[in-house]
């Protein structure tokens, strides 16, 4: 791993560091400044004349066309993640941006990078699909794509989309939890107001209020908890914060705090039982954006959930961090059940959808406890970071492939959304007759979220699964290989976690393939059996998806190994 390298805002290095996020700025200016260019004039005081200004007035027939913010967005963002796919080229350089006093503020490593192509990809196709949101029904009358998108208000959508980008970088890049927090608000704002946005409809702005309310005091619990660690610690800086915590023993204050700031980052989770306002949350927006919040907005809680965790409150010995292990394993199984039981009576694709997103987050709370278990396990031999690398990097993974087959899934959703469906399990019906390419596509993101081989939903959870038993088996190789009899007794507790992944994942199988049989067993409603309304850019976006979940399922040596880069990254004391 190279050397870090320091870097002072402004100062040299500093913009090859954060190109991507000033990119994403120069965007946002481009978005504000450009849909706005007109015939604008202004008079000098005291004379006749009028000198143009450009802004405001009529505008030109190019700033006003109601595609322009969208491909503004989409080509800022896009090129957001490519310049982030093209510093892997030769490996990322561990750069951190630190203040006049040598504090670290943002640190940029294969870890934030990662994250960051996660963030940037998922807005990217989701702003690419949203060229196509046709028809909308409005009060009393149905306003065509020309209404709906021919005015000013066209530019709000998208100056959220690249603000909502910009917050999640800084998420992956905080190394101050002050900073991660900043960046986390300007993310939630964001998707906030993008819930609601189509305010044509009555549900989307019922759900994005839910939301707001429900998302407001979670920040401000978390916010609460800040508070209590910096008149603890003095200081929010992680590497502070962990070494006063491991020195502090288990101290009530810095617990309590901890224990606050976590459910900021479990409601954007959806971990029980902070995940009430999701599946309306879910249902109320429009597919493409519910599709960011089941997967950018999803891993941005994961980031911070694993810097609390596995960074702040990792103690050094199993004594002090059984609680917390068992107290973690516990509301992962819990949250993995609820979503899949809740979404078993769902008829709602999307309300289903959003209870699996809670499922996946059982899932995911299960790998970072068994990480936490091999940090923590006194009992554990062998490399301290050989297996938490493993489970980390498989995690990884998971969030990553995600993103392909669960923002697809919404965009299939979004076309029948267009025709005033996607809300009824049974405006599914006949798809595979209307359009055999959609219901297709449908298809397989379906049974990859299910978890059949060989598509990427099986590989990653596969390596979860197979990352904790490998914890749970720990250093029982050696007597394995001696002969001695051991028992079920003898495994570490966290074997459980994996076989609740098993099990959970065999009852998803359930609602998934009802979705299937809909689609291709099942005529259309009345009144919708004739061609979906077009639009290529989101059936461009959903072949995109399309081609992501089946290589990533088959081709994955390649992408496993810059996941295993960035978890050896996120905590170099493990490499």
């Amino acid at each position: 791993m190279s050397d870090l390298k320091t870097v002072e805002p402004f100062g040299e290095g500093f913009i090859s560091a954060l190109c991507p996020e000033l990119i994403l700025f120069a965007g946002l200016i481009l978005l504000i400044v450009i849909p706005n260019l007109g015939s604008g004039k202004f008079r000098i005081p005291g004379t006749q004349t009028r000198v143009p200004w450009l802004l405001g007035g009529n505008r030109f027939k190019l700033t006003s066309d109601p595609r322009l913010p969208s491909w503004i967005a989409v080509l800022t963002i896009g090129t957001s993640f490519v310049m982030t796919i093209l510093s892997f080229q030769d490996g990322v350089e561990r750069t951190a941006i630190v203040s006049e006093g040598g504090t670290q503020i943002l640190m940029i490593n294969a870890f934030s990078r990662v994250f960051e192509l996660i963030f940037f990809g998922a807005l990217t196709l989701a702003s690419f699909a949203c060229m196509n949101r046709l028809d909308v029904k409005g009060i009393g009358a149905k306003l065509s794509t020309e209404e709906l998108y021919n005015n000013r208000r066209q530019g709000d959508f998208y100056i959220l989309m690249i603000t909502c980008a910009l917050g999640m970088s800084i998420v992956a890049l905080a190394q101050d939890l002050f900073v991660l927090f900043i960046g986390l608000e300007l993310a939630s704002f964001s998707t906030y107001v993008l819930v609601a946005f189509f305010k044509e409809s009555k549900s989307g702005t019922e759900a994005g209020m839910k939301y707001f309310i429900v998302g407001s005091v979670a920040s401000g619990v978390g916010l609460y908890g800040l508070s209590m660690l910096y008149l603890w610690a003095g200081s929010l800086q992680l590497d502070v914060l962990a070494t006063t915590f491991a020195q502090s023993g288990n101290e009530a204050l810095p617990m309590i705090g901890i224990g606050f700031v976590l459910v900021g980052f479990g409601f954007k989770v959806s971990a029980a039982p902070f995940h009430f306002a999701a599946p309306d949350a879910y249902s109320g927006a429009s597919s493409p954006v519910a599709g960011v919040l089941a997967t950018a907005s999803k891993a941005m809680g994961i980031v911070g959930l694993l810097r609390i965790l596995l960074i702040v409150a990792a103690p050094e010995s199993s004594e002090d961090g059984t609680v917390w292990l068992v107290c973690l394993g516990l509301l992962s199984i819990i949250t993995m059940t609820w979503g899949n039981l809740a979404a078993l009576g769902s008829t709602n694709p999307k309300r289903m959808l959003a209870y699996s997103s809670v499922a996946h987050a059982g899932y995911m709370l299960a790998a970072i406890t068994a990480i936490g278990a091999w940090n923590w396990d006194e009992t554990l031999s062998g490399d301290p970071g050989e297996a938490a690398v493993v489970v980390l990097a498989a995690l990884i993974f998971h969030l990553m492939v995600l993103v392909a087959f669960k923002l697809g899934a919404f965009l299939v959703l979004s076309v029948l959304e267009s025709e005033g469906g996607g809300s009824k399990l049974s405006s599914l019906g006949g798809l595979a007759k209307r359009e055999p390419f959609l219901a297709v596509a449908m298809f397989i993101f379906m049974i990859s979220l299910a978890g059949v081989p060989p598509l990427a939903g099986f590989v990653s959870k596969l390596l979860v699964i197979m990352g904790i038993v490998k914890v749970a088996l720990g250093d029982m190789s050696e007597a394995l290989s001696t002969g001695s009899e051991l028992g079920l007794s003898d495994v570490h507790w966290v074997w459980w976690l994996a076989l609740a992944m098993v099990i959970n994942s065999a009852i998803s199988v359930y609602y998934y393939l009802r979705i299937v049989v809909v689609m291709f067993f099942e005529e259309a409603e009345e009144g919708r059996s004739g061609p979906l309304p077009n639009g290529w850019q989101v059936r461009f976006a959903i072949l995109v998806c399309l081609i992501a979940t089946l290589f990533m399922g088959v081709a994955s040596e390649k992408i496993l190994q810059i996941c295993e880069t960035a978890a050896q990254s996120f905590n170099y004391n493990w490499a």
